[in-house]
């Protein structure tokens, strides 16, 4: 059977334009010298951009939600390893609902 190809454009077009934002803010900050700032602000983006997205989930999650939370951050903690954090937090989050 085959695939409806407006999932694969709409991918591609994904792509293209995260592509396209990426290569228009080195263009754009390649040009211009940010100020002091702007650079303070721009650090901090990341960690605004996960919690927006981190936080209605939790507030609205479940007990499995929540326990998933305190493992990854407990992993961090301990090992500083992004991969091994989201792999605990993904595992204790299966365990609870699988057991409850």
């Amino acid at each position: 059977m085959a695939e409806d190809p407006s999932n694969l454009y709409a991918i591609a077009a994904m792509a293209a334009v995260t592509l396209a934002c990426r290569c228009g803010g080195y263009f754009v900050f390649s040009r211009v010298r940010p100020t002091p700032f702007i650079r303070n602000a721009m650090t901090h983006l990341p960690g605004c951009i996960f919690i927006s997205y981190v936080v209605p989930r939790l507030i609205t999650g479940s007990p499995a939600t929540w326990i998933g939370a305190i493992f990854t951050i407990l992993t961090m903690a301990l090992s500083r390893n992004l991969g091994a954090s989201i792999a605990a937090g993904i595992a204790a989050t299966w365990a609870v609902t699988a057991f409850l």
